[in-house]
């Protein structure tokens, strides 16, 4: 059997939860293939794969079934160890991070080209690890070129395979050999098995540490790429109670969504420079407080296409913009320093229309308070949000926080919000409580033309994240902007829903639809 096809379909036969027996590290230098591989091995384009060196910067995580095995897969940015600059540092300190939580490591090289002093000094540094090490000769495409792997078996590595992450070709081969030198896990035991692996992690300190509330427990479960939830139209999602709420933070580049991952999370997750563009791929950290799960999607920094030049950073805004889709509740983040850009309401627009809960998070707000350097008086909160609200005038149900994610200041209350949104937006009115309140609502309050008002029968609300309500009125007319509006805000007087859109169709009473 064609051992790319055995691979593809082991990977979809299985059925179940099997239990996570370990993690598997994919390390190399800058554009081997790594995402390439990672991708394959998830089933999906989690990360983002294009032929710039240096795409992938922060950790990326998946789970892979096979033979009736799950395990977690890491992809790390290019690694280049002796690099000063920047940025090729946080990626290498983001890979030791991988390095120490793995327990197999593949280092991955490419096979078209002659062997680097990079892959010697990788190779090198890995080999002292002590932990199971698999050398993956890549773009083998074709059995002709692999006998040329062989030229890499100086780096000192055992185990060599040719593969094609692109094709599939010699994953199979290399997958088994993963589970059979991946070391045993206590079964009877895993509580304890996960404490005494703890330790050998470096905790890697926020820039907030020292300001936050009490840090967020961190849930031991994998790092999904995760799939966008549905508009919760039954019933099934709205008595969900433990279900975790997605939360992406987006925004501009460099307005700080990055170090709001850090704080909120207690983690150096994700990469953080003055350099903006930092983030490429969607990084994502699962963290419990208070008996509810969130995971936080730290997002690329979204721009006007004209503006983006490399493939890399194209590919990172459309991602963005998938992964907010899968969200609940975005997080708007805007610069204080800057104030409110079109670009600002370009994003916002973004999560208004998708029907995503939105919380306006002003941050840097000590810059232009008790740290504000260029001599003006302190910003005042009142006018600071005025001018907000008149900016974005379409988020008008989101609430607006003044926070500083490097200090800390105000993070408990991004919880409390959180909290309070994700409620609203899977709350569920009865029709007869619905209806109750139709009949108090006085119509002829709204500006709307004699000619396109309707007569509003009966109303229901026909599902939730977004909440949706269908009105049946007596003739088949779409609803005035105006009169849509006034409902809404009808509405949200008697009920609330505070930071969640409102979505609202009508029906004719004899539509069969």
């Amino acid at each position: 059997m064609n051992r790319r096809m055995q691979f593809e379909s082991s990977r979809t036969a299985e059925q179940g939860e099997p239990p996570t027996v370990g993690t598997l590290a994919i390390v190399g230098r800058p554009n081997v293939g790594k995402s390439t591989l990672f991708n394959r091995l998830v089933g999906s384009r989690r990360a983002i794969v294009g032929n710039e060196p240096g795409i992938t910067r922060d950790r990326i995580y998946g789970d892979v079934e096979w033979i009736g095995k799950k395990f977690r897969v890491v992809d790390t940015g290019g690694i280049v160890p002796d690099d000063p600059q920047l940025i090729p540092a946080e990626i290498f300190r983001q890979a030791r991070v991988a390095l120490e939580e793995a327990d197999v490591i593949v280092l991955v090289v490419d096979g078209r080209t002659e062997l680097a002093s990079p892959d010697m000094d990788l190779a090198r540094l890995l080999l002292r690890t002590g932990k199971p090490l698999l050398l993956a000769v890549n773009k083998a495409d074709t059995p002709q070129l692999e006998p040329y792997a062989e030229e890499f078996r100086s780096l000192g590595i055992k185990e060599l395979f040719p593969i094609s992450a692109e094709n599939g070709n010699g994953i199979a081969e290399l997958l088994e050999h993963v589970l059979s030198v991946m070391p045993e896990r206590e079964e009877s035991e895993p509580t304890s098995g996960m404490e005494s692996e703890e330790p050998q992690v470096p905790r890697l300190r926020s820039v907030a540490d020292g300001d936050l509330p009490p840090p967020p427990q961190r849930v031991q479960k994998r790092h999904s790429p995760g799939t966008p939830d549905s508009l919760g139209m039954t019933d099934e999602k709205d008595t969900e109670v433990a279900r975790e709420t997605r939360v992406a933070i987006i925004g501009r580049p460099n307005v700080g969504k990055s170090t709001l991952l850090n704080a909120l999370t207690g983690t150096s997750r994700a990469i953080v420079s003055p350099i903006a563009g930092t983030t490429r791929d969607a990084v994502d950290e699962l963290i419990e407080r208070d008996g509810l799960e969130y995971r936080f999607i730290d997002t690329a920094g979204i721009r006007r296409k004209g503006k983006t030049e490399l493939m890399a950073e194209k590919l990172s805004v459309v991602m963005a913009r998938k992964h907010l889709e899968g969200a609940d509740v975005a997080l708007m983040l805007i610069d204080a320093v800057e104030g409110v850009t079109a670009s600002d309401a370009t994003i916002a627009g973004y999560a208004h229309e998708s029907g995503r809960s939105v919380i306006i998070v002003i941050n840097k707000w000590d810059l232009v308070t008790d740290k504000r350097t260029d001599g003006k008086p302190p910003a005042d909160r009142s006018v600071y949000e005025e001018q907000v609200r008149r900016h974005l005038k379409f988020l008008s149900y989101a609430p607006v926080l003044f926070v500083s994610a490097t200090t800390g200041r105000n993070l408990d209350k991004v919880f409390s919000t959180l909290e309070l949104v994700a409620r609203e937006r899977r709350k569920r009115i009865g029709t007869g409580e619905m209806n109750r309140f139709l009949a108090k609502v006085d119509f002829e309050r709204a500006s709307v033309p004699m000619a396109k008002r309707v007569k509003i029968l009966y109303m229901t609300q026909a599902g939730v994240s977004p909440p949706t309500f269908i009105l049946f009125t007596d003739r088949a007319v779409k609803l005035h902007f105006s009169y849509q509006r006034f409902l809404e805000n009808q509405i949200r007087a008697a009920f609330g829903f505070v930071g969640t859109p409102i979505w609202i169709k009508n029906r004719a009473r004899n539509d069969k639809k």
